[in-house]
Parts: structure tokens; sequence; C-alpha cells
């Protein structure tokens, strides 16, 4: 299954050529690649999916999802956010 999840950008920089960010998934933080959202700016929420940021969404549409996939995880008893914790999402580390 494919899972793209909301986070908020907390950094952007470049590495090797690339736009990256740190990203901010409710205390869980990751590096991605922003190179498909380049107009992205600090404090923008983006939907990321194997380290690459997709697309900008607004903050009250990543509260929504975030509220999604919680109510998700309870019914089955496992927590997206959690899985995130314990992988690293982006692939170039």
């Amino acid at each position: 299954m494919c899972l793209g999840v909301p986070g908020k950008i907390i950094e952007i920089y470049h590495t090797n050529d690339l736009l990256m960010g740190k990203i901010d998934f409710g205390g869980v933080t990751r590096e991605a690649c922003l190179e498909y959202v380049p107009e992205a700016k600090v404090g923008d929420y983006t939907i990321i999916h194997v380290g690459f940021a997709l697309n900008l969404i607004s903050e009250d549409e990543a509260h929504e999802t975030l509220e999604m996939l919680r109510a998700i995880a309870e019914m089955g008893g496992e927590d997206p956010l959690e899985e995130i914790s314990q992988q690293d999402l982006a692939s170039t580390s």
C-alpha cells in the first residue's frame, strides 16, 4: 500500500544541488526532497511519499488528513505515524 503523509516544512536547504527540507510529522522529523514543490516555504504543509514532497496542501487539510489516519489506526490497531518514526522516509539520507 502506498501512503502519502502530510507534514509541515520546518527547514529548507540544498544538498548536492537538490532542494531539500526537514519535515515535521507531528513530532517526528524526517528529511525529504522538495524538488517537485520549488515554491515551498518554511511553514507550508506538504504530502510526503517515499521521501519526496508531492504537492503543497493547506494546514486545515493536513490536520484533517492526520486525524483520519489516526482514526484508521485506532480501528486497525496500527499507528501510521509510529511507522514513520521507525522508518527513514528520505531516499537521500
